[in-house]
């Protein structure tokens, strides 16, 4: 899921950006509880971006801020539901607080199986394709398969190597907030997704409109350039 249109959902009621971002944190636990009751197994939401730096300094640190609290609030309640929290993305530039914190999260969550949310912050598709290829490249040369006469395009298989190795491609992405693209969003894992864009805002972004996005997924045909089946519902 890109969680798309908090600014705009504060701005539209005369409320700071930030409140926006508060009231979407809120929908992220909304959301959850629906994956959970569903027995949907994964899901990933693309909470900071590497580009979102560029957005203005109190913006960010408030974004940073949220992060925390919202570690430091919900490991519990992760814990009891049975959920697998994974953050992925470059942590280096986080506070060494914020990077503790979510070590601690995924340690007290990796046993967990109910369901895998997967944090995407400091996250790019880009990013990961290019971090994926130097692990894959290092795996070569380790094994002396790095030559370029050794190696052709089709023996490049950076799955093993990418941030999300553990978990399956993604069957559907979502996007909220009107905008119809995935902004460097799992590129490669996202190649045969059903892609579903509407124009509710993150935050009023409800278990209706869930069901909504799950009911379009249903009735989509997928193909993975063959002849195909309408797409398997998703925990019916």
């Amino acid at each position: 899921m890109i969680m798309d249109g908090n600014g705009r959902w504060a701005r539209k009621r005369h409320l700071p950006r930030v409140a926006g971002h508060a009231r979407g944190v809120k929908r992220v636990r909304d959301i959850v509880e629906f994956c959970i009751a569903r027995n949907i197994r994964y899901l990933t939401l693309f909470a900071f971006s590497t580009e979102n730096w560029k957005r203005p300094v109190d913006e960010v640190n408030h974004l940073m801020g949220l992060f925390v609290t919202a570690l430091e609030a919900e490991v519990n309640k992760l814990c009891k539901n049975g959920v697998c929290l994974r953050v992925i993305g470059d942590l280096s530039p986080f506070s060494p607080r914020l990077q503790a914190l979510i070590t601690t999260a995924e340690a007290r969550t990796a046993g967990n199986d109910r369901l895998t949310l997967t944090i995407a912050a400091n996250y790019g598709g880009r990013w990961d394709i290019q971090q994926a290829f130097v692990g894959w490249l290092k795996v070569q040369q380790a094994t002396g398969n790095a030559a370029a006469q050794q190696v052709s395009p089709e023996d490049i298989d950076l799955g093993p190597y990418l941030a999300m190795a553990y978990a399956p491609n993604p069957d559907l992405v979502i996007r909220t907030g009107g905008e119809q693209r995935i902004s460097n969003f799992l590129l490669w894992q996202s190649a045969y997704a059903e892609l579903y864009f509407t124009d509710t805002l993150w935050p009023a972004f409800d278990a209706a409109e869930m069901e909504r996005a799950l009911a379009w997924y249903v009735q989509r045909e997928r193909r993975f350039g063959q002849v195909g089946q309408p797409a398997q519902a998703i925990a019916r």
